[in-house]
């Protein structure tokens, strides 16, 4: 196996872990979740639009660490990078969705936590070539 595909299985496993974690997390723990967002926008974003936000969120998450599990089973059987490439797309969006938030509520190294799985993103998507 060729270093760029070790790489690339790698960056998967990563965002697997992210983010089936921090969905499972949001699911578990909704409440919880959904009482700091509403504080920490308070003022800015309606409430319906805080709980909208958070399952938007959510479910992007999921759908992303399914997909990079699926796509890392999919890249070791028939070396096909496809439904890996999909997975990292799905996060990036949701990486971008929480990084307007983080900006919006002046959260600026929360801000940068999310820049540098971003960055990781980035580079799993040019892997998948």
């Amino acid at each position: 196996m060729v270093p760029q595909n070790i790489a690339f299985l790698f960056v998967l496993a990563f965002f697997l872990i992210v983010f089936l974690q921090s969905g499972l997390d949001k699911i578990i723990d909704y409440k919880g979740n959904l009482t700091f967002l509403k504080s920490l926008f308070k003022g800015f974003f309606s409430p319906p639009l805080i709980s909208v936000a958070l399952i938007s969120v959510t479910i992007l998450e999921l759908i992303s660490g399914v997909l990079c599990l699926v796509g890392i089973i999919d890249f070791i059987l028939n070396n096909n990078s496809h439904i890996g490439f999909l997975g990292l797309i799905v996060g990036s969006l949701a990486l971008l969705v929480l990084l307007f938030g983080q900006r919006f509520s002046k959260n600026y190294e929360g801000a940068k936590t999310i820049a540098i799985y971003f960055i990781l993103a980035m580079i799993g998507l040019v892997l998948a070539q």
